[in-house]
């Protein structure tokens, strides 16, 4: 029952991060139902769905094509140096805190996601520091990755809105292609610091893997509409959940 429980949450997550991010909104709650301790059960989350962000970015390479080279490498460094510190601060994080902090993180990524566009608005009118592809915004939004992977789609789709992108496939293309980055940067500091459940990792890899390639065709077609209600269901879902279990 556990394997099957977190293989769906694996394979549905797989298909949520390529259509707009928010797949560990699954998969860490279903770690943590299993009984899996939150900080374990975040890097291990972190581990599942890494390989799902790859599918994604396959299912989405013409998307990626369109962008800069020099530009995505560029996008990529900060990412990695962003998701490392992310990783180290959750290496030293107890359980407690980590889960205090939770609920606070998927709500307001949520939010951040459905009014990431009137943020944009509102900057561009008050603030000319935000600018496209800037690096300041990137690092940060890679340090939360790094330390917290849930919901790293949306707070990156909220950036990406904050930067002026408008093509909703060319976000979810660079989303996919940055995650797998800041991914294998964690995974590489979870797996040294021991904060994996690998039985459980590898499954799910496999899953989110399936469910990442899968859900590009489904991104696609489905409206901008749609997609974010989905988004907002699932974040605010497991949101009230988390807040739930503080009490």
């Amino acid at each position: 029952m556990e394997i099957t429980i977190i293989l769906i949450a694996a394979f549905l997550a797989g298909i949520l991060n390529t259509i707009a991010g928010g797949g560990t909104f699954l998969t860490f709650p279903a770690l943590v139902f299993i009984g899996v301790p939150p900080v374990i059960a975040n890097a291990t989350s972190a581990v599942a769905v890494f390989p799902g962000y790859l599918g994604g970015a396959l299912g989405f390479r013409d998307e990626l094509g369109k962008f800069d080279r020099k530009q995505i490498i560029r996008l990529i460094i900060i990412t990695l140096v962003g998701g490392l510190i992310g990783s180290l601060l959750l290496l030293i994080s107890s359980n407690k805190a980590f889960s205090l902090i939770v609920p606070f993180l998927l709500f307001g990524a949520t939010l951040a996601f459905l009014y990431g566009e009137k943020i944009r608005n509102w900057a561009a009118k008050k603030d000319k520091t935000v600018t496209p592809f800037g690096a300041a915004g990137l690092l940060l939004a890679s340090i939360y990755g790094g330390y917290f992977n849930g919901g790293l789609g949306i707070v990156l789709l909220a950036l990406f809105a904050l930067w002026g992108m408008t093509n909703i496939h060319e976000m979810n293309g660079l989303k996919s292609g940055l995650s797998f980055v800041l991914s294998a940067i964690s995974v590489a500091v979870f797996a040294i610091g021991g904060l994996i459940e690998w039985h459980y990792a590898l499954a799910m890899m496999l899953a989110s893997t399936l469910g990442g390639y899968a859900g590009a065709p489904i991104a696609r077609a489905l409206p901008k509409k749609i997609v974010r209600m989905i988004i907002a269901i699932v974040g605010f879902t497991m949101s009230a959940v988390f807040f739930y279990r503080l009490f």
